[in-house]
């Protein structure tokens, strides 16, 4: 089955889960589309990937007068940093996002180039995309922005090694997942690696259980404002068995001093200490980068366990749809941002970033899935995702950026007993909407 075909049934809006990484001054962070140094800076959020986004900033520079820098901010913040940045003469001329949602306010304040006459130019900027995925990036009925990584869906990761010897396979149910908890820690290892100290990664434990329970209308009245949709019966369900795997010591005591950003959870996996770890599927190429072997050797991977009697349907799928490129209404040099941004189709740009994991939202994605080193892995993710009847977004980037905190804190809170359910329903029924 195509992707195109199953893709537009994909949940709309702001894309994705935010992944953050602790802020820290990194890249060249000066520049930009208001202070000229004849360059264009593009901004990027910090991480593996970012491989593949250095290769094509040298390819473009090869050829280009106006040469492409890129600016890395490995940052828990990025976000809080781009709106910190954003309308000063610090602001990059292209600049990372997760589309619709995280953008909208840029939009507002008139920040942002539509990108129509780009496309006017090159209809294959739009036309070599996925059209569900390039249209989580139109604000108001213009584009701004172009898909410049893959869609990323989040996986339940393992390690091979540690579940033969507790013998532990990868559960398809959640009953199975629970008695694999019980099997690891009576091996004397942590079930399930979790980075609390990030938060974000808690919250995909929620938006998953939350879907399997009561499918994605539940979490879709949520955010288009009814409140009710918290106390329903069906998320009381969820909640309850949220509490029972943390009580089930599930993620060990320590989870909350433990962080993905600085690779703690990475290095529980790899190292033997936990069993599994929920994440989204860039997780492929953090361990490929920091513990290669294991990564190309013991690191499995599976869907997230059904939920018998659930409304969700099992092939459901949480996640990111993609990340983007957008460019600053300011910037000094349009038709050499144009020229770069072509290259997020290229062929070249397709293997590059299937080489490492990610699976890239073109049109002829399918084309190289076999040819690539991790072929099996990318068709993992490319089958499930085509035939995903409903592509969960991250709840912290569905509702408005000003939800995140409160949201994040209350998840947190819940998790690790300070709060009751009660406690965390209320909590979410204060969250704005709009």
């Amino acid at each position: 089955m195509k992707i195109r075909a199953r893709l537009p049934r994909l949940v709309a809006g702001g894309a994705t889960l935010t992944l953050a990484l602790t802020l820290s001054a990194c890249g060249g962070g000066g520049g930009g589309a208001s202070a000229d140094d004849g360059k264009i800076h593009v901004l990027v959020y910090g991480d593996a990937t970012n491989k593949v986004e250095k290769k094509l900033v040298d390819t473009f520079n090869k050829t280009s007068d106006v040469k492409v820098v890129l600016d890395t901010i490995p940052g828990a913040d990025y976000q809080k940093k781009l709106q910190t940045i954003i309308s000063t003469p610090q602001a990059p001329d292209v600049f990372f996002n997760w589309g619709g949602g995280s953008i909208k306010p840029f939009v507002k304040a008139d920040l942002l180039m539509p990108l129509d006459d780009f496309i006017k130019k090159d209809p294959d900027l739009e036309d070599k995309f996925l059209p569900s995925v390039f249209n989580n990036a139109v604000v108001d009925g213009k584009p701004y922005g172009i898909p410049m990584r893959g869609t990323q869906p989040v996986l339940l990761f393992h390690n091979k090694k540690v579940l033969d010897k507790a013998g532990v396979k990868p559960p398809k149910t959640w009953d199975e997942l629970l008695d694999a908890v019980e099997k690891l820690k009576a091996e004397g290892v942590t079930p399930i690696a979790l980075g609390g100290g990030d938060v974000w990664p808690t919250q995909m434990w929620f938006q998953y259980l939350f879907d399997r329970v009561a499918g994605p209308g539940l979490f879709e009245k949520a955010v288009d404002g009814d409140k009710s949709a918290w106390e329903s019966a069906d998320s009381k369900k969820a909640l309850g068995m949220i509490r029972e795997l943390v009580d089930a010591g599930a993620f060990g005591k320590n989870y909350d001093s433990v962080k993905y950003t600085n690779g703690g959870s990475v290095q529980l996996v790899s190292s033997g200490k936990a069993g599994f770890e929920l994440m989204g599927s860039w997780y492929y190429s953090q361990q490929l980068t920091d513990h290669k072997a294991f990564a190309e050797k013991d690191l499995g991977y599976t869907a997230f366990p059904t939920v018998e009697g659930g409304k969700g349907d099992p092939a459901n799928v949480a996640g990111n749809t993609n990340n983007y490129y957008s460019v600053m209404k300011k910037t000094k040099h349009p038709e050499a941002v144009a020229e770069f941004l072509k290259l997020m189709y290229s062929d070249d740009f397709v293997k590059a970033q299937l080489d490492i994991g990610n699976l890239p939202t073109t049109t002829n994605t399918d084309e190289f899935i076999e040819t690539t080193g991790n072929a099996e892995y990318s068709r993992f993710q490319y089958d499930m995702v085509a035939d995903a009847p409903s592509f969960q977004l991250s709840w912290d980037q569905a509702y408005p950026q000003k939800a995140s905190s409160d949201m994040h804190k209350a998840i947190q809170q819940f998790f690790n007993g300070q709060l009751d359910t009660d406690g965390f329903i209320k909590a979410m029924q204060a969250l704005p909407t709009e």
